[in-house]
């Protein structure tokens, strides 16, 4: 019996030797049981051109009774454009054209160019918007590349079209996107300076000393303008449209 069992104790001996003891790696390697979620994008507003069409609607209208002679200047955009009634006055000898209309975003102007701007045959194009594409989720680089767009899309038609940008203002209801106004300034005056295109700065003359809107440039709902607001816009656009 001796002789069976030393045998035998070796054997567990030189097996226990060689297992090596087992490692809980949750335990010296804790993740949590749930990751934390990354935080949800701001919603982006849909392509929903067609909330626009009354406006349209009502442009070709307008030109169906009224004689429209080629080269006008055409002002394209928002509300900021909509709202300047006294834009032929601050603006005298210009033969304007005003085809801004409410709520509209860079992308809508784009899908619209083809009714709103081309069949003026056009002296020059100023556009306006871009804070309200902001201020419905869009980057500032998304709003860069579609005013690239737009400007591809009205050159298509006349390849030399002069075509300026009036830059994004800044609003007190809105002072909390002035970062995002800034880079989508700064995108758009770069492209600008390479695809000739006019930057016009409205940005810089809208702001006080501490960098802040100026209240006093604005109606009571703090997003549009006053007659002081467009005093300023049309000493920045006077120059550049008199010296077409």
């Amino acid at each position: 019996m001796r002789r069976l069992l030393v045998p035998l104790l070796l054997i567990l001996l030189a097996a226990c030797r060689g297992t090596a003891p087992a490692v809980d790696t949750a335990a010296a390697s804790p993740v949590p049981a749930t990751a934390p979620a990354p935080a949800p994008a701001q919603p982006k507003a849909p392509n929903d051109w067609a909330r626009f069409e009354p406006d349209i609607a009502a442009f070709e209208a307008e030109d169906s009774r009224v004689r429209r002679m080629p080269g006008a200047v055409v002002f394209v955009g928002s509300s900021s454009f909509r709202l300047w009634t006294t834009l032929h006055e601050d603006l005298p000898g210009i033969v304007a054209i005003n085809r801004g209309y409410g709520g509209s975003r860079v992308y809508d102007s784009v899908h619209y160019a083809d009714r709103i701007v081309t069949p003026y045959q056009p002296r020059a194009v100023v556009f306006y918007a871009g804070d309200n594409d902001l201020q419905e989720g869009r980057t500032p680089r998304e709003v860069a590349q579609n005013f690239a767009a737009f400007v591809e899309r009205v050159r298509a038609a006349q390849p030399k079209l002069p075509v300026a940008f009036v830059s994004i203002k800044p609003s007190p209801v809105r002072a909390q996107l002035l970062p995002q106004v800034r880079s989508a300034n700064l995108l758009i005056r770069e492209y600008a300076a390479s695809h000739q295109v006019a930057y016009l700065d409205v940005y810089t003359p809208m702001l006080d000393a501490r960098g802040q809107p100026r209240e006093e440039l604005f109606v009571a709902d703090r997003l549009h303008m006053n007659e002081k607001g467009y005093a300023i816009w049309a000493g920045v656009l006077g120059p550049w449209l008199r010296g077409l």
